[in-house]
């Protein structure tokens, strides 16, 4: 059948003697193509399918909308799969390659152990983005992401320079999410550069990657922890929903609160006051992340790791506290 197939489209890796015989066949027996089927065939084989974990995730939306650029540049159909940020996002995967029949993946975030434990079933080309795939050894996936923890480190060294010492901090499940567990490494790594300790300095509240959610994490930290003068959220829309928090409970920001968000997404830029923030470079991942795939779907080599850079915008949520000294 593959002989005939290759005849079918015009393929010139057929002998004459063979083509003519193929030819004769189908003439005798009046065989004609399933158009529908070499169609269906066609779209399958130039699907590329992103599977985004976190409906609510703002970074995600700007991120795959460079990314379907990316696809759509390339000459391949984008499908995507949202699943809620604790979903099964390789049973996902699985159930795109059986359906779908994609020639490459994309992961919008993802869990290491999940991967560690399941990636084996995935057989196509696939691009970890936001989270880093080093260490875990599958040759057909790459990865593009930021170094959460130096970012994360950076981000609160921005704080802690003003003269903030009572930090709260804002994140995701530290049992699930390998991203918060990056962002919290790179905190510590910063309180204790300036001689605080963690435990008596500062508080973690856990919440989902959403306005609701971290609002009432804040409003659990400002019950719990009066006294903070600095907040650091690990999204910038964790931020906006705790910079509401504050608002309602009588605080300003930053006079009171200093605010730091994580990610700088678009609507960071409109808050008031603007929102300080690490701004992740969507478009340089997006960029990179479809080149790696490109370079697997066309076998050029061993899985490649990259991390793209950050940079700190500093806004108008944090300001010099009383500890201030330039």
């Amino acid at each position: 059948m593959s002989t005939v197939s290759r005849v079918l489209s015009g393929r010139p890796d057929v002998s004459p003697a063979t083509r003519e015989r193929v030819q004769a066949l189908i003439a005798e027996r009046r065989f004609s193509p399933n158009n529908n089927a070499q169609r269906l065939k066609q779209q399958e084989s130039r699907t590329v399918c992103a599977i985004v974990k976190g409906t609510s995730n703002a970074l995600f939306a700007s991120l795959l909308e460079h990314l379907q650029n990316r696809i759509e540049e390339a000459g391949y159909t984008a499908a995507v799969s949202y699943l809620d940020e604790e979903a099964d996002e390789l049973e996902a995967a699985r159930l795109a390659c059986r359906e779908a029949h994609p020639c490459g993946l994309f992961f919008l975030g993802a869990s290491r152990a999940l991967f560690q434990e399941r990636f084996s079933q995935i057989h196509v080309p696939a691009v970890l983005l936001t989270a880093s795939a080093q260490g875990m050894g599958f040759p057909n996936l790459s990865s593009v992401c930021t170094d959460d923890a130096a970012a994360a480190q950076a981000a609160m060294d921005f704080l802690l320079r003003q003269g903030r010492r009572r930090v709260a901090i804002i994140g995701g499940s530290l049992e699930l999410s390998d991203v918060s567990r990056l962002r919290l490494e790179g905190c510590r790594r910063s309180l204790e550069a300036h001689g605080l300790s963690f435990a008596q300095d500062c508080r973690y509240e856990t919440a989902r990657f959403s306005l609701g959610s971290a609002h009432r994490a804040m409003g659990r930290l400002l019950a719990s922890f009066p006294q903070t003068d600095a907040v650091f959220c690990m999204s910038d829309l964790m931020a906006l929903g705790a910079m509401r928090a504050l608002f309602d409970s009588g605080r300003t920001v930053p006079g009171d609160v200093s605010l730091m968000g994580f990610d700088g997404i678009p609507m960071s830029r409109y808050s008031v006051p603007r929102l300080a923030t690490v701004q992740q470079d969507a478009p340089q991942i997006a960029a990179r992340g479809m080149a790696l795939l490109r370079r697997a779907m066309e076998g050029l080599g061993p899985a490649v790791y990259e991390t793209v850079p950050f940079s700190i915008l500093p806004g108008e949520s944090v300001r010099p506290g009383e500890g201030f000294h330039k």
